[in-house]
């Protein structure tokens, strides 16, 4: 097999990914419109609400798993034994990220066109511990210091030594933050390391005395989908990499983060938006054609032994159609088993 044709192992370069979520988005704008709108795929937005609402809990140490989520947020049922006060943060997470959703999208919400306010700000975390509030407050907080108001205490040290400012601080350490928010270029070639690197700095100045992670998070996907980007979502199974790659930010390298922040980006570019809005002809990346049957790894051979029909771009990506990969599965019924089938999550029934 020539050099060209044979399928690339493991994960590419981290300059390879940022280009490949710099092309990628520049083809969905540019082939599809952009983002489709909660109105408009109301269940690609559902499947992104429930995962983020599920997994960044989870960061920050809820313990509900995902059909309890579900349960909770599609028909308000409390299943399990679980505290009231697990039930409301992941409430108060949905609610948070679904306002979020609907002002990023709509570009009548945007203020004298910034990306982000301060305002939005404290609304998202308004709407994110409201509810947790309610039930268990912050042991800790002041009169002033509820939901969407600027800490009044001093805050210790991270692991690794990093000092969040004091508080009489927080108020033009989070107008700076803006600044820079503001200032981001999309569709760069460092533009996950500048979305790293303002996350990042959102956590170190810490601005509430409980629920900046959460906070952050959201705000993060509020500027994502601002600019044209899928929100992004850190699975609980990856907080350890997370909060690895958020230390190495806090002295001053934001590549694994950026790294971490892109991949999640592709991730569900792949699996909520291109199936969800491309026509069964049109031409996509593998990776969102693929199925829980069958694997993008496979669909990469299959394509690079001409057994599926594909193109491979000036990126080094392979694209096909849901058309093309569906005559590729009956061809391969038709003359049994294909070599790449040890790839295949599951074979034919």
């Amino acid at each position: 097999m020539s050099e060209q044709l044979r399928p690339r192992r493991g994960r590419p370069p981290r300059e390879e990914l940022y280009q490949r979520l710099d092309t990628q988005v520049a083809e969905l704008w540019e082939r599809m419109g952009g983002l489709p709108s909660p109105t408009e795929a109301a269940g690609i937005w559902r499947g992104i609400w429930l995962e983020e609402a599920h997994h960044s809990t989870a960061i920050e140490g809820n313990t509900l798993v995902l059909r309890q989520v579900e349960a909770l947020l599609a028909e308000g049922r409390a299943v399990g034994d679980k505290q009231l006060k697990e039930y409301m943060e992941v409430k108060g997470y949905a609610d948070a990220a679904g306002w979020v959703y609907d002002q990023a999208i709509s570009q009548d919400s945007w203020q004298h066109g910034e990306v982000c306010t301060l305002t939005e700000i404290r609304r998202v975390h308004t709407a994110a511990m409201g509810p947790v509030w309610d039930v268990a407050p912050h042991p800790d907080a002041g009169d002033q210091e509820g939901p969407g108001s600027f800490r009044q205490h001093e805050i210790a040290p991270f692991p690794g030594g990093m000092q969040p400012p004091t508080w009489v601080l927080v108020d033009g350490a989070m107008q700076d933050w803006l600044v820079r928010a503001n200032a981001l270029v999309p569709r760069s070639p460092d533009f996950a390391e500048q979305i790293a690197r303002l996350h990042c700095e959102f956590e170190q100045i810490h601005p509430f005395i409980d629920g900046n992670g959460r906070t952050g998070r959201l705000v993060l996907n509020l500027i994502l989908v601002r600019l044209g980007y899928p929100p992004a979502i850190i699975y609980k199974r990856q907080r350890d990499d997370y909060l690895k790659a958020m230390r190495r930010a806090d002295a001053g390298e934001p590549g694994a983060l950026g790294e971490l922040l892109a991949r999640s980006v592709l991730d569900n570019l792949y699996r909520f938006v291109v199936p969800a809005i491309a026509g069964p002809a049109r031409l996509v990346p593998l990776a969102a054609l693929a199925t829980e049957e069958t694997s993008a790894a496979a669909l990469r051979v299959a394509a690079a032994r001409g057994r599926l029909q594909a193109t491979r771009g000036a990126d080094g990506q392979w694209r096909s159609s849901r058309n093309w990969v569906d005559e590729y599965l009956r061809s391969r019924f038709r003359r049994g088993r294909d070599p790449a089938d040890g790839i295949f999550r599951a074979s034919p029934g």
